[in-house]
């Protein structure tokens, strides 16, 4: 869906990192029952519907995983511009594999599928260089008023929230062209 708004709107897509769960320590944590109930009630459904109308596979997540050094290896991927590649490549490994991004197996494999050093990149985020980095994103997101994954920002304006069928992303993007127009 993004790669069709990409070309049917000359878009930049830059993902941006967001904890859900701040809290949440380096080894995961289980899933609270809340969301167990919620699944159990066919919470994702829409979710893995959406998944394979694009031909993806969708796996649930059994932990919630500490997404902190994917976030830092991700800005070491957007340094080497190979951001949106590692990114997908990470999201798939997490919802189509149940993988989980915390470890640097996962993550070493995405950045050689991406064509990055992987010893690089765990050596860089492992120094630290990319946490200022991150914290400032994260702290900027919660300024705005994230609260929630995927949030889109268009224009540093706009927000569309969660995964949302394509038609929402281009009433949106019609409504922002069509503002611009007016004015």
């Amino acid at each position: 869906m993004v790669e069709r708004l990409k070309k049917e709107y000359s878009v930049e897509v830059e993902w941006r990192p967001y904890y859900l769960r701040p809290d949440t320590p380096p080894e995961g944590m289980e899933l609270p029952d809340y969301i167990k109930r919620a699944r159990e009630n066919g919470s994702e459904e829409r979710l893995r519907m959406m998944a394979e109308m694009h031909g993806m596979e969708f796996k649930s997540t059994e932990r919630i995983y500490n997404t902190r050094i994917a976030h830092e290896a991700t800005e070491y991927a957007r340094e080497h511009g190979k951001a949106n590649e590692f990114h997908h490549i990470v999201f798939h490994k997490v919802y189509a594999e149940g993988l989980d991004p915390a470890k640097w197996g996962v993550l070493r494999s995405a950045a050689e599928e991406a064509g990055l050093d992987a010893n690089d990149m765990q050596k860089a985020v492992e120094a630290g260089k990319y946490t200022a980095e991150v914290a400032g994103q994260v702290q900027w997101a919660q300024r705005i008023g994230v609260t929630g994954v995927p949030t889109y920002v268009i224009n540093d304006r706009y927000a569309v929230v969660g995964a949302q069928p394509y038609e929402v992303f281009k009433n949106a993007l019609e409504q922002i062209l069509n503002e611009k127009k007016s004015k």
